[in-house]
């Protein structure tokens, strides 16, 4: 079973997810007379960045660097302190920190002031496969996860101390994925040349993983 985007396959998916999700979390802010809020977080401002992120930006997931559950990068060399805060758990990542727990799905650091609302993070939906990465949605409210949930509602619960990152005790609200199906697709990724046959156990969890996306597809519907 194919998990990742290949061609047109998850932008054709997504476009009515991106749009209804989009569209409500805009009225919501706009019911909350934040109409500034609406203006930052999907980057109408045109706004440029020293991080300058492109499709050669992404790679193969298990390039990253592995910690805990998740994967960590960064743009502009600075991989240590990156490396330093995921391990940490707490404080605030560096500029040009790239964070993955899924090959569709990236958050990218860019420096202080580009975005405050999303405390500088911008949130990726790209497209993979063995010839590499496309991004099909990026910005800040407009973007939604392989599972059709947007990704600004979730990580603005994260406390203040975890800057805008949700792991399992952060105050994010919890998505139907368990950790065996997060590895099954982080070793599923068509990019990386050194990936091996699929394991019964891995097959397995992508197997469990479609009915979660076909449940969660049919209640946006």
């Amino acid at each position: 079973m194919v998990w990742y985007a290949q061609g047109s396959y998850w932008s054709s998916r997504l476009v009515p997810l991106q749009r209804r999700w989009c569209g409500r979390v805009s009225k919501f802010l706009l019911g909350s007379s934040l109409i500034f809020i609406v203006w930052q977080i999907t980057g109408c401002d045109g706004r440029e960045t020293k991080v300058k992120v492109d499709d050669a930006s992404f790679k193969c997931i298990t390039d990253m660097t592995l910690v805990r559950h998740f994967y960590v990068d960064n743009l502009l060399g600075n991989v240590a302190q990156t490396v330093a805060v995921a391990q940490a758990g707490t404080g605030d990542y560096p500029v040009g920190s790239v964070l993955q727990l899924m090959p569709n799905e990236v958050m990218i650091k860019h420096e202080k002031g580009f975005n405050p609302v999303t405390r500088d993070w911008e949130f990726f939906f790209i497209d993979v496969s063995p010839e590499g990465s496309k991004i099909y949605k990026r910005g800040f409210a407009e973007v939604n996860n392989r599972l059709g949930l947007n990704c600004f509602t979730c990580h603005v619960k994260a406390r203040p101390e975890f800057d805008f990152v949700c792991e399992q005790d952060h105050g994010c609200d919890p998505i139907p994925v368990t950790r065996a199906m997060f590895g099954a697709l982080q070793r599923a990724d068509p990019r990386c040349k050194n990936r091996g046959p699929t394991s019964a156990e891995d097959a397995d969890a992508l197997k469990q993983l479609g009915e979660v996306v076909k449940a969660l597809t049919a209640k946006t519907n």
